[in-house]
């Protein structure tokens, strides 16, 4: 770990490598969250439909419990998002002094869907019991609307970065003549942004249903657990294959825009046809490569569909406008990870498939039960994975080829700048420390509130009204229920 902090700062100003490291604890720490913002209203909304639609009790009970998990994830999504935004213009003065009038408007997009949101969620959750089903359900569609413009807007301004345009250069290396349509569309954005969503739908999907699936491992089959799972892992299992398909997209798209970024994420040395693909391994400062799975001629057949592709080495450019042989071994791992567990997940997708088709059931495997419940953090490590490979493989750049990271860092002590880390770091771990316990006890008022309803029998409505009946004279939280 001390050799891989000395290489990231080497020839670097001091405050660089504290400023890397607390831009990326927050990003990860932030990542974690997103999948459940972005998607989660959706599924939601799906089993709120369902319930409605088939008069399901239990499908309207499953919409309402997991909107009070949306609204709690989004406090907390809330603490980490802003902290993000200070970091942009604290530690990265030079980006956002010198590019912030090009790609600012993505910035501008997110926050005004942020508050979209939030209003959006407190009217959703307010509507339980208070409004008419289907002025209810109504008023949430939009949620999932609003949750797809935040990451409209993230998107942008990450695509701009990695292929800027929309502007041009003034004599003295300013951008004017900007043009926002352009800057906003460029070439990665609609790469980067749907295989963003479908990850995000993916995850949220997977993370849901684990849920569902330890308590079946657990011997909790009733139609709740049934239901709570079948509906997210439905979305999730849909949405495999489809991102499967979009990542071959975007890697060929890098491949296109991003020559040297594709090189790193393949630890490719030297500009060649019929290159292999190495399935992890080691690249070194001269070039040669250690360790790993060599599959010949497979890196030029999947980049162009024939082993006559070229494909642009690293030692094509000089040294200062590349990733070191460190960071490209990094985004090459993440980026085999990601496809590891991708590859894994389409898997597990056939296999509930072919048990809804062939036995029109829910597999039977306790392995099948086990992988679902890991699906979820799986599926989170593949979304961090392909956000470090997206970075790191961008080094040295922060502005692909027109500014380099080293350009834009604050001029803040680095002293000061690891203090601030640790400040973090601790903050980060009593917030998140708080949602879980959040969580816990909802999970705990939820399995009360069960063991009375099985109790009182069948005879008697979920939570002792349903979540469109008259409020009990019995004092119960809004929040009771199954996990």
């Amino acid at each position: 770990m001390h050799t891989t902090v000395l290489l990231l700062a080497a020839d670097a100003p001091a405050q660089l490598l504290p400023a890397r490291q607390l831009m990326a604890f927050t990003l990860a720490s932030h990542i974690i969250l997103v999948p459940m913002g972005v998607a989660l209203p959706f599924i939601t909304l799906l089993m709120h439909y369902r319930g409605i639609r088939r008069n399901d009790p239990t499908a309207l009970l499953l919409a309402r419990r997991w909107s009070a998990v949306m609204a709690v994830q989004f406090a907390v999504g809330v603490v980490t998002g802003t902290v993000l935004s200070f970091e942009f213009g604290l530690l990265w003065p030079g980006l956002m002094g010198k590019w912030g009038d090009v790609f600012g408007i993505g910035f501008g997009v997110e926050a005004w869907a942020f508050f979209l949101e939030a209003v959006l969620i407190a009217v959703y959750l307010y509507g339980w019991r208070r409004l008419d089903p289907r002025t209810h359900f109504l008023l949430g569609l939009p949620l999932p609307a609003a949750a797809l413009m935040g990451a409209f807007g993230i998107l942008a301004a990450n695509s701009w970065m990695n292929t800027p345009r929309g502007f041009s250069l003034d004599s003295a290396g300013n951008p004017v003549d900007v043009n926002i349509w352009k800057a906003i569309f460029t070439p990665m954005f609609g790469p980067q942004y749907w295989h963003f969503v479908v990850a995000m739908l993916l995850t949220a999907g997977y993370v849901v249903a684990g849920v569902y699936a330890v308590g079946w491992l657990r011997g909790r089959r009733d139609h709740y657990h049934r239901l709570g799972f079948t509906v997210p892992f439905t979305v999730a299992a849909v949405a495999t294959p489809i991102q499967f398909f979009l990542g071959d997209c975007i890697a060929r798209k890098v491949f296109r825009e991003q020559p040297v970024k594709f090189a790193a994420m393949e630890i490719v040395w030297e500009t060649d046809t019929h290159v292999p693909e190495y399935v992890f391994g080691r690249l070194h400062p001269d070039g040669t490569v250690s360790g790993g799975i060599k599959i010949p001629q497979l890196d030029s057949l999947l980049a162009g569909f024939s082993t006559d592709t070229k494909v642009i080495g690293l030692s094509s450019v000089p040294a200062g406008d590349r990733p070191n042989a460190l960071q490209a071994t990094i985004a090459h791992w993440a980026f085999d990870i990601m496809v590891l567990i991708g590859s894994a997940l389409i898997l597990l997708a056939l296999w509930y498939a072919l048990a809804r088709w062939r036995r029109r059931s829910l597999p039977a495997s306790q392995w099948f039960w086990r992988s679902a419940a890991c699906a979820g953090v799986a599926s989170v490590v593949a979304v961090e994975c392909g956000w470090i490979a997206t970075e790191v493989g961008r080094q040295p750049w922060i502005v692909y080829q027109n500014m380099r990271v080293a350009e834009a860092v604050t001029a803040t002590r680095s002293t000061t700048l690891w203090i601030m880390l640790v400040l973090v770091v601790v903050v980060y771990v009593f917030v998140f420390g708080a949602f879980l316990a959040v969580l816990l006890t909802m999970r705990n008022r939820w399995r009360l509130a069960d063991a009375r309803q099985d109790a009182a029998g069948p005879g008697e409505a979920p939570e002792t009204d349903t979540p469109y009946g008259p409020r009990s004279s019995v004092p119960s939280a809004p929040g009771e229920g199954r996990p």
